[in-house]
């Protein structure tokens, strides 16, 4: 099992948090995006954060 889905399970388990707000969580460590700078991988965090801000789904990209 991933780290990330480990790391969800435990919220649900001892976080006390229900489906819903777990469904919610985007949890991408590791994703190879490309990115090789901490520079480039903080763009590519902030860009995340903007599409979910603006409503963006993850399907229009």
């Amino acid at each position: 099992m991933r780290t990330s889905s480990k790391r969800i399970e435990r919220l649900a388990r001892i976080g006390g948090l229900d489906s819903e707000v777990l469904e919610r969580i985007h949890a991408p460590i590791g994703l190879n995006r490309g990115s090789k700078t901490p520079a480039e991988i903080a763009i590519a965090v902030m860009a995340g954060i903007l599409r979910v801000a603006n409503g963006v789904s993850r399907a229009r990209l």
